[in-house]
């Protein structure tokens, strides 16, 4: 398969976000709410998709998350995100979670998802995106299986259609 030569760079659409782990969002074993870092990984999923299709975008789906380690309260929670691959109005986002103790300084990779994203304009009405064009192994890697799952994210959606 070849790779689009022309559209935005993904390092265009990397974002990073961070923030504290905070007690109004621990559950009762101390630990940060899952559904806080899911809050956080679709803001930060909704930050790279925006800088890379440059209009309001709305998300379509959120892979499974697995949840590797507990975020304790007082931790710093870090995201990194970047557009994976476009297809015509929809983009697939990457999301790492990362928690880092601000007292020892280690750092642990605790999750991360894989969100589509819909662009739309004022009226809801789906737009274009430009294509984005992987550089780094890393990123070439990621293009090819976001196409993988999107194949897989279309059959179990026409799969729960069938079930309405």
């Amino acid at each position: 398969m070849e790779l689009p030569t022309e559209g935005r760079l993904v390092s265009e659409s990397a974002s990073e976000i961070s923030e504290m782990a905070l007690p109004t969002h621990a559950n009762p074993l101390g630990n940060l709410l899952g559904g806080r870092v899911m809050h956080l990984v679709d803001i930060a999923a909704a930050l790279a998709a925006m800088r890379h299709a440059r209009c309001s975008v709305v998300t379509a789906s959120v892979d499974h998350m697995n949840f590797l380690y507990p975020v304790h309260i007082g931790e710093l929670v870090l995201l990194r995100a970047s557009v994976n691959r476009v297809f015509t109005t929809s983009m697939e986002v990457g999301v790492k979670v990362l928690v880092e103790n601000l007292r020892t300084g280690e750092t642990r990779h605790t999750s991360s998802a894989y969100l589509t994203f819909v662009a739309i304009d004022e009226a809801g009405k789906k737009l274009a995106v430009p294509a984005v064009v992987p550089q780094s192994e890393e990123e070439i890697r990621r293009y090819h299986k976001a196409g993988e799952r999107r194949k897989i994210r279309l059959e179990m959606r026409q799969q729960a259609k069938g079930r309405g």
